[in-house]
């Protein structure tokens, strides 16, 4: 981290002094990335002992408390419990950044709601860490940029459901009729047709960028991406599939973390295969939009995927987009809705136009007024517009 805070040591009083960081780490290559993490924040005074939550709650019931604590929850049964034991003990200003092995997006929004700073899964990432760290000791949140993006997911429950061409489509739109600037972003890197659909040959730079995310700043952006209009690009990649090609969370994270800076929408076509990949990634704010047809698989899948991701908070909106709605494989309206536990937020209906128009891609479906009609709902979400006429369709179809 450039230009880091200084952060001194506490003012010696009359009882014995707490140290500026306390941390409680088993493993000795998480250990090495803290140290270095606080090393360049300057904190020369941290305390490391060998241990985990375990090891640090009848610590701390003896000592004064740290103003910042970093703690290892790896191999406990019941870590969510285990951190309110930890609270009692602690005085009210710790903040508590919490390590573990479990790559569980409920377990960090319920560590978030217990109070705790921010939890990372091993290997930890020197950099992240040193942000958090920083946040909590200067006691105050990173700056962030003047103008920032909205990212959007989405990712369909199942394989052609239709969940690309819902992408490109709602960002072909916000680019060309709302006129912001839009980033597509397909991380299916084998078998993804965001390209195809907007008649672009794919390169090879969004592997590039997540194979070395430090090449990846204003130049390598203005080489590597794709303009595909003059207010929408493209960074989409098509590679041999007899290639093993790993989506490092990290990578991701420092990618989309830029391209927020310089785009108002950032559109990601995630593939189910990644997900579970991209946790830190998903933890970002945003908005997540699953995709379904009306089969009894898909509402199945849908519920799974709303119970993994959890409700929605402040920094993260889920959104159910039933597409295909009324096609005859589909399931009665009642039915589904049994069997995904609510109704959809959107609906796509099913319409031999809008297949049709999807069969050549952008070219066509950008004329389609069926398929226009049925994204309304979902640009207007995400451009901050009233959404009560669509609500009160899905009212009269789902009631």
């Amino acid at each position: 981290m450039t230009d880091a805070t200084v952060i001194s040591a506490p003012r010696p009083s009359s009882r014995l002094a707490a140290p500026t960081v306390q941390v409680f780490i088993r493993d000795p290559d998480s250990e090495a990335v803290i140290r270095q993490s606080l090393n360049n924040l300057n904190v020369r005074d941290a305390g490391f002992v060998s241990g985990n939550i375990d090891t640090a709650i009848p610590a701390l019931a003896k000592q004064p408390s740290p103003r910042l604590l970093i703690v290892d929850i790896s191999g406990i049964a019941e870590p969510v419990a285990r951190i309110n034991e930890l609270a009692e003990v602690c005085e009210p200003n710790t903040g508590v950044i919490v390590i573990g092995e479990r790559n569980d997006i409920v377990l960090y929004r319920d560590l978030r709601y217990a109070g705790v700073a921010e939890y990372f899964f091993k290997p930890v990432v020197g950099n992240l860490v040193t942000r958090a760290c920083n946040t909590v000791l200067t006691g105050a949140a990173e700056p962030q940029p003047a103008r920032r993006g909205k990212l959007v997911f989405i990712l369909g429950v199942r394989g052609g459901v239709g969940a690309t061409t819902i992408a490109v489509n709602t960002a072909w739109h916000l680019a060309e009729t709302r006129q912001r600037w839009v980033m597509l972003l397909d991380l299916d890197l084998q078998g993804g047709d965001a390209a195809l659909q907007l008649d672009e040959t794919p390169s090879h730079a969004l592997r590039e960028a997540i194979e070395h995310p430090e090449r990846v700043d204003k130049l390598f952006l203005e080489r590597a991406v794709t303009p595909v209009e003059r207010r929408i690009d493209l960074l989409a990649s098509l590679e041999p599939v007899g290639q093993k090609i790993d989506l490092d969370a990290q990578a991701i994270t420092t990618l989309l973390e830029t391209l927020l800076q310089r785009y108002r929408y950032i559109f990601v076509d995630l593939p189910v295969s990644a997900a579970s990949q991209l946790m830190s990634a998903l933890h970002l704010p945003s908005v997540f939009v699953l995709v379904s047809g009306a089969t009894l698989v898909c509402a199945r899948d849908v519920a799974r995927w709303r119970e993994w991701i959890g409700l929605n908070t402040p920094e993260r909106t889920l959104m159910h987009v039933l597409n295909r709605h009324g096609a005859p494989d589909g399931l009665p309206d009642a039915e589904f809705v049994r069997a995904a536990g609510q109704a959809p937020d959107m609906i796509v209906p099913y319409d031999r136009e809008i297949a049709l128009a999807s069969i050549l891609g952008i070219k066509g479906t950008q004329k389609c007024a069926p398929l226009a009609r049925g994204l309304a709902p979902l640009v207007r979400q995400l451009s901050g517009e009233q959404t009560a006429p669509s609500r009160s369709i899905l009212g009269r179809i789902f009631r």
